[in-house]
């Protein structure tokens, strides 16, 4: 391990005055320490306390209405940090040269990430497409990638080493999933959707300067993504 000790983080939804997935990513993050033989206990609000119990942690920013909160472990500390709900408008996507490392956890090692996300910017684009270094279609920068082929919603399988998102799980609750490796190709002529725990679920307007068709399907999980 580095001298600077790895963080592992989750970034989530304020909405209506609750954070809808929380859980969710508690139970995530304290798999991911676990995982990674980080400690399973941390320096929160009232001490040291398991990883699970950080709820407490987040508990005040609760009432803010609609923001972004991430929360992160590192070293055994734990901090939040605030920001604006960014807006969900369809991106245009770009298949980034920078190839994707397996990511199974949320830390912040980010490298193959930013690269893209750089690329993606030079070409003006407002995000990237990352393959594996065997071509397989992989995920975004920030996003869990999905395509809507028959009746099913294709995704990248998790043993490529993509990130097992909140939304991507959701996402399973909601329409059939069908996980596998696709080369890029696979894609083209697809209704493409994007699907994070901040933004939920968003359809690709565009993948490489052409246009991605839409599917009414995706306004309709669009609509469930987020619990009652």
């Amino acid at each position: 391990m580095s001298d600077v000790e790895v963080g592992v983080f989750e970034t989530m939804r304020v909405r209506r005055g609750g954070i809808p997935l929380l859980e969710r990513h508690l139970a995530r993050l304290a798999r991911s320490l676990a995982a990674l033989g980080l400690p399973a206990r941390v320096k929160g609000k009232g001490g040291r306390a398991p990883a699970r119990e950080l709820d407490t942690l987040v508990a005040p920013f609760v009432e803010m209405g609609e923001a972004v909160l991430r929360l992160e472990v590192r070293d055994g500390q734990s901090a939040v940090t605030v920001r604006d709900v960014p807006e969900s408008v369809a991106p245009a996507v770009f298949t980034a040269s920078a190839r994707h490392v397996p990511y199974p956890h949320k830390t912040t090692e980010r490298a193959c990430f930013e690269a893209a996300a750089a690329e993606a910017d030079r070409a003006k684009a407002d995000d990237a497409l990352l393959l594996t270094r065997e071509g397989w279609v992989a995920e975004g920068t920030v996003w869990s990638v999905f395509w809507w082929d028959g009746e099913s919603l294709r995704t990248p399988a998790l043993e490529l080493g993509v990130l097992p998102g909140i939304a991507r799980a959701r996402l399973g609750e909601l329409a059939r999933l069908e996980e596998g490796r696709w080369a890029r190709g696979a894609l083209d002529g697809k209704s493409l959707v994007l699907a994070n725990a901040v933004r939920g679920v968003v359809p690709v307007a565009r993948l490489d300067g052409v246009p991605v068709p839409v599917d009414i399907r995706t306004a309709e999980i669009a609509r469930s993504f987020w619990p009652d």
